[in-house]
């Protein structure tokens, strides 16, 4: 029963944290990153989220019976792929094998959320209120949120619900329709947030019980803009304040609860009632979701056995003195196929792997420009600052001057009392134009910008210190090469809202050469390499290093020779411009495999320029398995594109600094993206951002399908179907790593956040053996077991961490 004690301001400001934080954040446009959609769930397991979200939104968690019916039928998933994922279940009364592999054959009943105020209202009252509803909120939150896109945006300095009141006494549209009185109802809503929400929870009848799945499920109705609501208290955070727009969001939306149960409570009967009781139940997953959790480990079991054999098989990697050239790319699952062709084209090439903002927090001013790119993870704050302004004043005001008016032009198209006349006036001279894109014509911005540089520069010990961390992260301390390339990575395409997505997710989703180029010219300084031998790093004084960018939809690889004009190397960078180019040609007719409509790897490039192509790339569809180990345990092995190779060497780690660094960053972004292409792919409709076709942007934060309404966060269908079956297998990331166990579990005991994703199997562990074999298997609770053999594994042979 539904506990009738008065809900207390301080449990209801409780509450409301809590839904708040149960909302994943997403970023703009200009720079999204992947984000894990079950962010605010991951104390929990797959099932119970299941029965979370189920009540929540209806949402899937897993795939649909018929697939892993199909894996079962063609021997993917074995017998005892599904009696290793029963090892996992603590409860007695669990499904057997047969319960299973029959309830695989059996279709579910398809989940059906707990239905809100404005659902019951519009069941007694044939109104679509929660359209109405989701229409004017987005429109709303369209201009509140904007980032220039606006002609008219909303006005700031002020917070989201002073804003909305603002705005909502005035919108008579929920009159019109039959909201009797509402702009009079906002008009006499509290002046603060706090009180509206305490307010509305009296007149509804609230319960403690009840608030952590009902205000989850309130947010969760506001799609993308609670998401970016949450953003801005993420980002806030961050700097160490505080922000209040999600809770105000959740105000807003719980004033409209309020203000529908006003006019139809008589209407209603016991239904409200039954919903309160139904929410203050226990969130517990019933039977259906545990026989599909287990499916879904199953299956991922399935594909361990996989990855054990591959690193059982022996490995082709020669080990010599001096590499003929040394390639760092950025652990992004795509570097993994051209790492492996360059390799191919010379063996005497040695290739690492390293997250793609290597080492650098930077926040870069670019030519021409007063924004701030934070170049980094998100999950950190910026350390240094950079510009690629120059010398030349007058060339940047030159620059700037052109993009003033390359925007007031094209405000003027958009005007409202311009954009018919502008059309008609001007739109012969845009013909040309229209035929090069059609015809992929159109030329590619090419990577010209001047060579990056610290602003203000950083004191010589500070480079030291940089460049000390860096290159020990990056087990790369002896038998430097001539020639280094530090290869970022980005993505050029047009007509593309989510290019930014394309780009390096360790970049804060911008491409990878700024901290490429930074990094080349900090260890090319010869008072650095000075202060490193001090330190036991002696760079030879032949080395050089380049910065570069990996085109990730084109496999070109531009080298940015001339940052650090050096005489001596040109023979060394016409031969690697050689090999890039060689090893471009066998990635690129890899990658046309994959690829809808690419017969060989000329198709590729095309594609990176046709303005309606919805998959220039697959980006990181396919991801399955993180592995931090020396290159030589993977070395000559298809990986398929589809892991993240980060380079490490636990015995040159002292004290394990840099597998916690591992553990703790490269690894929980990896997750991000690995469980954002889940999402997408089990619950497109709640965690994918809809049809590409569709889209249009908004506010320059995300997009909407259609004119208006809800904003869509996640990646479109496209990015993880190909039109006739999926491109991405929703599987949890698998993380290899060489290294005692011991010094994991002790990293674990230390971060309750990470080791929450590897308890609850949001992620899974495994240490790989001085052979490069995966050896035993992180069971949680700091557990660990012993795998049999090379491509199994058994739960009972326990060893403490």
């Amino acid at each position: 029963m539904t506990s009738t004690s008065k809900l207390s301001p301080a449990a209801m400001t409780t509450a409301s944290d809590a839904a708040a934080r149960a909302i994943p954040p997403v970023w703009p446009l200009a720079s999204s990153v992947a984000v894990n959609p079950f962010l605010g769930q991951t104390d929990e397991t797959l099932a119970q989220v299941g029965a979370r979200l189920g009540r929540v939104g209806g949402v899937p968690v897993t795939m649909p019976r018929a697939h892993y019916a199909a894996l079962i039928a063609d021997g993917t998933i074995t017998d005892a792929d599904i009696a290793a994922a029963l090892e996992t279940l603590e409860d007695g009364h669990a499904p057997d094998l047969a319960h299973i592999k029959q309830g695989a054959a059996t279709p579910t009943r398809a989940l059906a959320p707990q239905p809100t105020l404005a659902d019951l209202a519009a069941k007694v009252s044939g109104i679509d209120w929660p359209g109405i509803l989701a229409d004017r909120i987005g429109q709303w939150a369209a201009g509140y949120f904007d980032q220039g896109q606006a002609l008219w945006a909303a006005p700031r300095r002020r917070s989201a619900y002073d804003a909305w009141r603002q705005n909502a006494t005035h919108d008579l549209t929920p009159e019109i329709v039959g909201l009797t009185g509402f702009a009079q109802f906002v008009s006499e809503t509290p002046d603060t947030a706090e009180e509206a929400r305490a307010r509305a929870a009296s007149h509804l009848g609230l319960t403690e019980d009840m608030l952590d799945t009902y205000l989850h499920q309130l947010l969760f109705t506001l799609g993308g803009w609670a998401q970016v609501a949450r953003y801005h208290l993420w980002q806030a955070e961050l700097a160490g304040g505080t922000d209040q727009t999600i809770t105000d969001l959740l105000t807003i939306r719980l004033l409209w609860e309020e203000a529908l149960f006003a006019q139809y409570k008589d209407q209603l009967g016991d239904t409200w009632e039954r919903v309160k009781t139904a929410h203050a139940e226990p969130v517990i997953a019933d039977r259906d979701l545990t026989i599909n959790a287990i499916l879904q480990e199953a299956w991922e079991h399935a594909v361990q056995r996989e990855l054990a054999a591959t690193f059982a098989a022996p490995t082709t990697a020669s080990v010599q003195d001096r590499p003929a050239l040394q390639a760092a790319f950025c652990i992004d699952v795509r570097s993994e196929v051209f790492r492996r062709a360059l390799e191919a084209v010379n063996p005497e090439i040695r290739t690492l792997g390293f997250a793609g903002f290597f080492g650098l927090t930077a926040s870069h001013k670019g030519f021409a420009s007063d924004v701030d790119e934070l170049r980094l993870p998100v999950l950190l704050n910026p350390g240094v600052t950079s510009t690629s302004e120059g010398e030349n004043v007058n060339a940047a005001q030159t620059a700037r001057f052109k993009s003033r008016a390359h925007r007031a032009w094209g405000r003027f198209k958009l005007a409202a009392v311009s954009s018919f006349a502008f059309v008609e006036a001007t739109g012969p001279i845009y013909a040309g134009k229209l035929v090069m894109d059609a015809l992929n014509i159109a030329p590619k911005s090419a990577a010209n910008a001047p060579a990056p540089r610290f602003d203000p520069p950083l004191p010589l010990a500070a480079q030291i210190d940089a460049a000390e961390t860096i290159l020990r992260a990056m087990s790369l301390t002896t038998d430097f090469a001539r020639l280094v390339v530090l290869a970022g990575h980005g993505a050029n395409v047009v007509n593309n809202p989510f290019a930014s997505g394309l780009h390096c997710g360790a970049c804060g989703g911008y491409a990878g050469d700024v901290n490429a180029r930074l990094l080349a010219g900090l260890l090319n300084s010869a008072d650095v390499r000075s202060g490193l031998a001090d330190r036991g790093i002696a760079i030879p004084s032949d080395t050089h290093f380049l910065g570069a960018l990996h085109d990730t939809t084109t496999d070109a690889i531009t080298l940015f020779s001339a940052d650090q004009l050096c005489a001596a190397h040109a023979a060394d960078i016409a031969r690697a411009k050689d090999w890039f180019a060689q090893a471009g040609i066998v990635t690129r007719s890899e990658r046309a495999l994959r690829l809808p409509r690419a017969d060989s790897d000329a198709d590729i490039d095309l594609r990176s320029r046709d303005w309606a192509e919805t998959r220039p790339e697959w980006a990181l569809a396919g991801c399955k398995a993180f592995i931090a180990a020396p290159r030589q345990r993977t070395a000559g092995k298809s990986l398929s594109g589809r892991a993240f190779l980060h380079d490490y060497d636990w015995h040159k780690d002292k004290d394990f600094g840099v597998l916690e660094l591992i553990m703790t960053a490269p690894v929980v972004v990896a997750s991000w993206i690995s469980l954002q292409y889940y999402g997408s792919t089990v619950a497109p409709d709640s965690f994918g951002s809809g049809n590409k076709l569709l889209h249009n942007v908004t506010g320059g934060i995300g997009v909407v399908e259609g004119n208006g309404g809800t904003l869509r966060a996640g990646l479109p269908w496209q990015s993880v179907h190909e039109g006739e079956s999926y491109a991405h297998d929703p599987l949890r990331l698998s993380v290899c790593i060489e290294a005692p166990h011991e010094a994991m579990t002790d990293i674990l005991r230390r971060h309750d956040g990470v080791r929450a994703l590897f308890d609850n199997r949001w992620l899974y562990l495994f240490a790989l053996d001085e052979n490069g074999h995966i050896a035993k298997r992180y069971t949680g609770n700091l557990e660990w077991s012993e795998m049999v053999g090379p491509v199994g594994c058994s739960g009972k042979n326990r060893a403490t961490g």
